[in-house]
């Protein structure tokens, strides 16, 4: 039994070139995973804040819950609903500091962690906007490369002899 082959593995033939990944969801990719660690080690720090509150396992379950939402996203970014997802995500993980500042009796200490949230929320943006902007500047770049390849296979198949074959 042959092993199973992707779509892209069965319509693939030699010389055939690839279009380019994007650039923007490698960015955006980049950016959730590490919102998803941030999220975890901020949940870990909200329970210890709060380890004698009986809220205590809802705020760590919560933000660890957040936490693989943000990692699961990656794989959802390419399909019409991704993005604003990860825009939901942000709002989220901003109120989701906010909250635990209000809950907790440290109050101004913890709400200081809202300091990286709101700068993951910036480079989500930047990943976001430069992004499409480095996307659209390597498809130009790559069909320029496929124009060029085809012209120079139509100058080779009409510079050949016949004669020679």
């Amino acid at each position: 039994m042959a092993p199973r082959r992707t779509r892209a593995q069965r319509e693939w033939r030699p010389g055939q070139s690839q279009p380019p990944r994007s650039v923007k969801a490698l960015f955006a990719s980049t950016v959730l995973c590490l919102e998803g660690v941030l999220l975890f080690f901020f949940g870990l720090a909200a329970w210890g804040l709060n380890q004698n509150d009986w809220y205590a396992w809802w705020l760590f379950g919560g933000l660890c819950a957040l936490a693989g939402v943000c990692v699961l996203a990656c794989a959802v970014l390419h399909r019409p609903f991704g993005y604003p997802l990860g825009w939901v995500l942000q709002v989220m993980m901003v109120l989701s500091f906010v909250t635990v500042a209000l809950l907790s009796e440290y109050g101004l200490g913890v709400l200081l962690a809202l300091i990286p949230g709101v700068a993951f929320t910036a480079c989500w943006w930047y990943a976001v906007t430069k992004g499409e902007v480095l996307d659209a500047e390597k498809m130009e770049r790559y069909r320029a490369e496929e124009e060029l390849e085809a012209q120079t296979r139509r100058a080779a198949s009409q510079n050949e002899d016949p004669d020679n074959n």
